[in-house]
């Protein structure tokens, strides 16, 4: 099978690709198909196929790979016949061409999409704040101050930027507490963990989160016939 066109992660990019196949009959029941050739030249097709699908046609090397770590090993398209072979894949130059266009405007738009949030989080940061809104609008427009008060009522309701980190620390957080709620069975249990917590927030002076977990422990419930004394 040689110089054949198959569709690389751009379908409409390709690689040609040639591969040397073999095929041979195993001991067991006999092929069902009257053709094996045509048989294991199709499987090895589509093999090469579904695995060209995931790579560039600048990726070449590690395409041409791929297809090899498939298609070198014994396979078996249907009882009584293996087969194997080996791939070498080329690109044309205007299908290179293509592609490395293809990258760059991907890239620029990338470079743009980025530039877009930043810019995007950089308002919501000043017009989320009233002192940054009425500093800015005064070194952005200072020939439109009659207009500010307009302006932060229009803004009013937009809030800060979120930080990514915080917010994955947050989750992380909420997570392990969910867990440990889920540990907590017992009254008893809760109480050993809200001593613990009490003097932990004690150590780091955290005076109002003391107080909430006093609070929690003065609400706690308990069991019938437990000692409340």
């Amino acid at each position: 099978m040689s110089d054949e066109r198959m569709p690389s992660r751009v379908p409409s990019l390709h690689f040609t690709v040639s591969i040397d196949g073999t095929w041979r009959p195993d001991d067991g029941p006999p092929s069902q198909r009257h053709a094996p050739l045509s048989l294991a030249r199709e499987h090895l097709r589509e093999q090469a196929a579904r695995a060209l699908k995931r790579h560039s046609v600048l990726e070449i090397t590690a395409a041409e790979d791929a297809v090899n770590a498939v298609i070198a090993r014994p396979l078996s398209p249907e009882p009584g016949l293996t087969v194997h072979g080996t791939a070498c894949l080329t690109v044309s130059e205007t299908d290179i061409a293509l592609a490395e266009e293809h990258l760059r405007r991907t890239r620029q738009e990338d470079l743009e999409r980025e530039e877009l949030h930043r810019r995007i989080a950089f308002l919501r940061a000043i017009l989320s704040d009233p002192e940054q809104c009425t500093v800015w609008w005064i070194d952005q427009y200072a020939d439109r101050l009659a207009e500010l008060d307009q302006v932060k009522a229009a803004v009013a309701g937009i809030t800060p930027p979120r930080d990514s980190a915080r917010d994955t620390m947050r989750n992380e957080v909420a997570r392990f507490v969910d867990q440990l709620l889920v540990e907590m069975r017992t009254p008893q249990q809760r109480e050993v963990f809200l001593r613990a917590l009490t003097r932990t927030l004690h150590a780091l002076g955290s005076t109002d989160l003391q107080n909430a977990a006093a609070r929690w422990m003065s609400t706690r419930p308990t069991e019938p016939g437990a000692d409340t004394a």
